[in-house]
């Protein structure tokens, strides 16, 4: 079990297209703890601020068609800890540059896609 407050203080950013996928995910990381949660349902939607103004992302693979991997590559260079929830989990090639990085498959449970957010930011800060 994770604990309740497991994202106390984190702002996280949700990458996701399907609206109450995206609505979902937002109140369970409320529900978690984290401070602030942002959507954005497209890649040009995203802000880029230094610092980034989010602490940790969880990014669909497939955005309206379009790729997330170059996003998160950008994330990857910069240190900001990310995981994948896809319903692509299977594609293993497509995650190999990211190794270590947690990739959730949808349908995923509230333990699941909760234990990705805490694993990446403990292996971030590690």
């Amino acid at each position: 079990m994770v604990p309740s407050h497991s994202l106390k203080g984190l702002r996280v950013l949700i990458l996701e297209d399907e609206y109450l996928i995206a609505l979902d995910v937002e109140q369970l990381c409320r529900d978690h703890g984290a401070e602030d949660v942002s959507i954005s349902r497209g890649i040009p939607d995203v802000p880029e601020g230094i610092p980034t103004p989010f602490d940790i992302a969880i990014l669909d693979l497939m955005l309206n068609g379009e790729t997330t991997l170059p996003f998160a590559e950008r994330l990857h260079a910069r240190g900001v800890p990310f995981i994948f929830a896809t319903g692509y989990a299977d594609a293993t090639e497509k995650f190999a540059m990211f190794s270590g990085v947690p990739v959730v498959g949808k349908p995923y449970s509230s333990e699941e896609l909760i234990g990705a957010l805490v694993e990446a930011t403990n292996t971030a800060s590690a």
